[in-house]
């Protein structure tokens, strides 16, 4: 018996349709024209039916292709690649495969009394000079190592970039040079997050540290609402902007901060409106002074750096800097925090709060100074030096 296989032709009929007998199989010319023509129609209005949901499609994907592009930074150029700056200082290699470039200066390593890694501020590098006397140096045996943080300078960028990380990476750079169980840390401004990080994430490694007009984060949860309101408003509209963003929206950072319509952030701009008179004053110093030292701090890319450092610094952080406990309970070592009165990057109540908070952290407030005290007046080494004897410094 033969069984019979039926194909579905598509149209909505009997089966036996496609199977008569053969001379029933056989289309003339005009039938077959026919029925091209209406596959062709057929076509056509499933086109037409397109044309108007292609309309709306089409700007949200060139909305998106667009707002990727801008959003996005580009890649950091990193040293000693093809399209990057060269490599001219030492480097360690990280765990995680990162470069990481240092500075040492002072008494040689293996015969310093005493070690202290400093954390440069926002905008700088190891290179900028810490401007500590060779007499205190001599004096008290001072070994100086001085790092770029992740995404400056010569040290490769780390997208992963937290406060935790940095203090890692102070460890390791600690560790393969080979600095013994303990040493100091100098913070400061910006580079302050990186000492509370040491602070809450390695305390166990610190014989002391200090802290230099270090950056605060108006959302830590310890500051009532209010003072951080009020101290929030006292900044310039452009940098409460900018903090808000790098807070609320960090996203929007990179556009924010390369847009050409608005003032962005007046610390990456240098506003004169965020420096005091002391601050002035300091810089007429300072330019009087031979420039001989290139800031290589954006090098690589604003992006890895200064914006990176925006949002790491008033972002979410892990840890509360005001619930950390003292890691020198019995007194084996110190912390320190030093306070410009008329600091207008970082304002004194908050400064304040904290080392009411932290009644263990020794609280050093400069009357008249602002932002730059430390780079003049001798302010560099009676900070050392109190960190490494203890002995108070005078006020200005």
């Amino acid at each position: 018996m033969m069984r019979r296989h039926y194909q579905w032709s598509g149209v909505k009929s009997s089966p036996y349709c496609s199977f008569a007998p053969a001379r029933k199989q056989t289309f003339t010319a005009d039938r077959q024209t026919d029925t091209s023509r209406l596959k062709l129609k057929l076509k056509a209005l499933d086109l037409g039916g397109m044309v108007p949901r292609l309309l709306l499609v089409l700007p949200v994907l060139l909305l998106a292709l667009a707002s990727q592009a801008i959003l996005r930074a580009p890649p950091p150029k990193l040293c000693g690649s093809a399209s990057g700056p060269p490599v001219t200082s030492p480097r360690i290699k990280l765990r995680d495969g990162r470069y990481l470039a240092y500075r040492e200066d002072g008494v040689q390593r293996d015969k310093a009394r005493h070690k202290i890694i400093t954390v440069h501020a926002f905008d700088s590098t190891k290179d900028i000079p810490s401007p500590v006397s060779k007499e205190l140096v001599e004096e008290l045996g001072i070994y100086l190592l001085a790092f770029d943080r992740a995404g400056y300078g010569e040290s490769d960028p780390n997208p992963g970039r937290n406060v935790k990380s940095e203090a890692l990476d102070i460890e390791e750079l600690a560790d393969q040079l080979e600095l013994g169980q303990k040493f100091h840390v100098l913070g400061v401004s910006m580079g302050g997050y990186s000492v509370w990080g040491c602070l809450q994430y390695i305390p166990h490694r610190l014989a002391g540290a200090a802290l230099v007009v270090p950056v605060i984060n108006y959302w830590w949860p310890s500051f009532p609402a209010e003072l951080s309101r009020r101290a929030f408003k006292k900044m310039i509209v452009p940098e409460q902007r900018t903090l808000w963003i790098a807070h609320n929206a960090p996203y929007l950072l990179y556009l924010w901060m390369t847009q050409k319509w608005l003032p962005s952030s007046a610390a990456a701009m240098h506003h004169p409106e965020i420096f005091s008179k002391h601050d002035m004053e300091v810089i007429q110093k300072l330019m009087a002074m031979p420039r001989i030292i290139e800031n290589k701090s954006r090098q690589q890319g604003v992006y890895e750096s200064i914006h990176r450092d925006l949002l790491v610094a008033f972002g979410n952080w892990e840890f509360d800097p005001m619930n950390i406990t003292n890691p020198f309970p019995t007194n084996e070592g110190a912390v320190h925090i030093w306070q410009g009165y008329e600091d207008r990057l970082v304002l004194v109540e908050l400064q304040r709060y904290i080392s009411k908070k932290l009644q263990w952290v020794q609280y050093h407030e400069v009357p008249e100074g602002g932002h730059m005290f430390m780079l003049v007046d001798g302010w560099t080494d009676k900070i050392i030096k109190t960190l490494l004897v203890g002995e108070e410094a005078s006020p200005m």
